[in-house]
């Protein structure tokens, strides 16, 4: 089959639980197109370099500085609404001139076109909203429903019963017709045995939309400074040099390989990264939520949820 994989481009959690899918479906001797935008396709070139890729259409949100993202993501809702209507421009061309036999989106909502078959993979059925608007979370959900139900197949990464991971957001609300549980997605599931490095006390990963994910290492490197715990901060800034070092006790770095990377997080006293649900996948397949420190992005309610559903503590 011709196969077109396409995650949305909001961190890096998107991009990195399609590895597994891109891998199962090149061992499976698939022909495999990439496609994306900004800093989720550079890492997933840089990831299967051997893959052709397409440039799709680009998202240009922000978050606000403050802890509530409500009023933010409200204004921006014309500019996520004009992106779904160039994806599923882009699409309906794309796979008329190539002629793809499945597209797999990882929540694009406008990746879906009755000229072949779609799939959509999704952690989130209903989004969930902050105190006050909780009332509001049965039109999130319709709505979601709305741009899932355009699609063949809806593909939910996490256990379909208890325990499970995601919690309310894939098991509150009745399925589409079209979901199904596929089990957690990450990149570390077929990870081979890890030999532990103990050279760093903490592993900061950093990630997100700015300015949030700015102000996160900016925390880390703060409050590490002046104490005696060596710090490995990963920036997650794909292809760019890192920011100098502050302190002679943390070590910065803009990018890792898995493989350099999983040693330090198998090794380490403390890891600390957002409470995205990719990062809590990656966690889980390696049996380290246990000593993680779930940072979420204020005003984010989802990573909030997510952080208090593993009780984890909110600060470092």
């Amino acid at each position: 089959m011709k196969i077109l994989v396409a995650p949305l481009n909001w961190g890096l959690g998107h991009a990195s639980r399609c590895v597994p899918v891109i891998q199962t479906l090149v061992a499976r001797k698939h022909d495999v197109t990439i496609a994306g935008d900004g800093m989720s396709l550079r890492y997933l070139c840089m990831y299967f370099p051997e893959l052709p890729y397409k440039e799709a259409p680009q998202l240009h949100l922000q978050y606000s500085k403050g802890n509530s993202q409500i009023g933010s993501m409200f204004r921006q809702l014309p500019t996520l609404f004009r992106f779904i209507r160039k994806d599923h421009k882009w699409i309906e061309e794309i796979v008329r001139r190539h002629h793809f036999d499945l597209v797999i989106s990882d929540n694009r909502f406008g990746l879906y076109t009755s000229l072949t078959r779609t799939a959509y993979i999704t952690h989130q059925i209903m989004v969930k909203m902050p105190q006050g608007l909780t009332f509001a979370e049965k039109w999130g959900y319709r709505l979601h429903r709305f741009f899932i139900d355009k699609y063949n197949y809806c593909l939910i990464p996490d256990y379909p019963g208890t325990p499970n991971l995601s919690g309310d957001l894939s098991h509150k609300y009745p399925l589409p017709h079209n979901a199904r549980f596929i089990g957690p997605l990450s990149r570390f599931m077929h990870a081979p045995s890890i030999q532990p490095n103990c050279t760093y006390d903490v592993v900061a990963i950093i990630s997100g939309l700015e300015p949030h994910r700015t102000l996160l290492e900016q925390q880390v490197l703060q409050t590490y400074a002046h104490k005696k715990e060596k710090v490995l901060v990963l920036e997650g800034r794909i292809g760019e040099q890192p920011h100098p070092t502050i302190s002679d006790n943390i070590h910065i770095v803009s990018h890792m390989e898995d493989h350099e990377l999983l040693p330090y997080l198998v090794g380490c006293k403390k890891i600390i990264c957002r409470s995205g649900y990719s990062s809590i996948m990656d966690l889980d397949a390696l049996h380290l939520l246990h000593k993680a420190t779930l940072i979420a992005t204020p005003g984010q309610t989802e990573q909030e949820y997510l952080a208090q559903l593993h009780q984890t503590q909110n600060s470092i």
